[in-house]
């Protein structure tokens, strides 16, 4: 594993269980006791945590997650999803992050990139929990789109949110969604949080559509759009070949992460 994956794994990890060892870093990712030490000091000057003698905990607000944030334990085809995506953006770009668990990774990803002190990043998310985790970083500024808080998701969903997103350009958006086929496209199960989805994705340069694989070739409720609102995908390498096709011969840029280079 990389550095950048490693480091957005520490913050999931701590995300999900508010506390580390350095021996269970090296347990994990089998990196040195001296570069896991680097790792979390690292991280520490981002604020992204409080280092402990041999280890680290989370700060107190970034990391309170909701309950279905917290169901959904950042898997490892997550973090990879979110390395890759992470590495699509470049300094000084303005990034639209909806909600969701492989988005909320993503936002992690990018905090813990060592070239974005300087130039920064302006992040536009409807996600209170992403908001709260990007807020740590002084050098990005944080633009929440307003909107009534969906107690499901913490998402924001409603008229606010389509009134701002409506004045801004983003230069790329990431769009978690619960379903995704070559046929149908992308869709939610919520239609607030699918108009969210789709109005963020039209007022990107570029959208990508980021889920982990067991997601694709299933549809749900709410459609929020195809390949020419998402030219691209980035998911992980566990792809079945068939569905890889289907969705390539539909007009999809298919970004496949993995351990390794991505496809």
């Amino acid at each position: 594993m990389n550095r950048a994956a490693r480091l957005t794994a520490i913050v999931e990890i701590l995300g999900a269980q508010g506390e580390v060892t350095v021996e269970e870093l090296v347990e994990r990712f089998g990196a040195s006791a001296a570069t896991t030490r680097r790792d979390l000091d690292s991280l520490a000057a981002r604020r992204l945590l409080t280092r402990t003698h041999g280890g680290a905990v989370a700060q107190s607000v970034a990391y309170e997650l909701p309950i279905r944030y917290k169901s959904h334990l950042r898997t490892h085809e997550k973090e990879l999803i979110a390395a890759r995506a992470s590495a699509l953006v470049e300094p000084g770009q303005v990034v639209g992050l909806s909600g969701g668990t492989t988005t909320t990774a993503i936002a992690a990803a990018l905090a813990a990139r060592d070239d974005l002190t300087d130039a920064g990043l302006t992040i536009v998310t409807n996600a209170v929990n992403i908001a709260a985790q990007l807020a740590m970083r002084p050098e990005f500024k944080v633009v929440v789109t307003g909107g009534a808080i969906h107690a499901r998701s913490y998402e924001l969903v409603g008229p606010f949110v389509e009134q701002l997103l409506r004045g801004v350009q983003l230069d790329v958006a990431f769009i978690g969604v619960n379903g995704l086929t070559a046929e149908a496209g992308a869709s939610t199960h919520d239609e607030a949080e699918g108009a969210v989805n789709r109005m963020m994705a039209e007022r990107a340069a570029r959208a990508f559509i980021v889920t982990d694989s067991s997601k694709i070739g299933t549809s749900a409720f709410s459609s929020v759009g195809g390949a020419e609102l998402f030219p691209s995908v980035v998911t992980d390498d566990r792809l079945p070949a068939a569905s890889l096709r289907a969705l390539r011969d539909a007009g999809y840029e298919v970004l496949l992460a993995s351990d390794g280079a991505g496809a």
